[in-house]
């Protein structure tokens, strides 16, 4: 598979998966884009530690499998829970999504692409500790917020 763009940046509309970048590179956790001779290929992933690899991509998978099981559990909770009750079960599904995406921006911080010299990290690895933020802000939010009494 390969694409033909005479631009480097139209890379990042293309594919913002991004979690390490170079100018002719794009990695993300499950594959990458290489350009050679103004086409990028998209190959599998090498040279990479396979056991931290993979668990950062286990821990990224459980943590939306976490977030998506706790939405449903909060939407069944607003028509199961006693007036006055706390969202726990919702919160602490949603700590454990907070803890998994941890974990997954931890280890690919500290295990990989440390020795590298040229890059830098990509869109979804900001947004990666972007969501580890907004989920414990939320995981808190229900942890706290009690179901409303008329």
């Amino acid at each position: 598979m390969f694409l033909s763009m005479p631009c480097k940046r139209c890379m990042c509309l293309l594919y913002p998966q991004a979690w390490w970048i170079t100018d002719s590179m794009s990695t993300d956790l499950w594959g990458q884009w290489v350009l050679t001779k103004s086409e990028w290929h998209y190959t599998n992933l090498k040279n990479y530690p396979e056991e931290y690899l993979q668990t950062v991509q286990a821990t990224s998978v459980l943590a939306c499998i976490f977030a998506i099981l706790a939405l449903f559990v909060f939407v069944a909770q607003l028509f199961t829970l006693p007036k006055g009750q706390r969202f726990t079960f919702t919160g602490i599904l949603q700590l454990i999504a907070c803890l998994c995406i941890m974990i997954a921006a931890s280890i690919y911080t500290a295990e990989l692409h440390t020795s590298e010299s040229e890059g830098g990290y990509g869109h979804s690895y900001v947004l990666a500790w972007i969501s580890f933020v907004l989920t414990f802000l939320l995981a808190i939010t229900y942890l706290v917020l009690r179901k409303k009494s008329e």
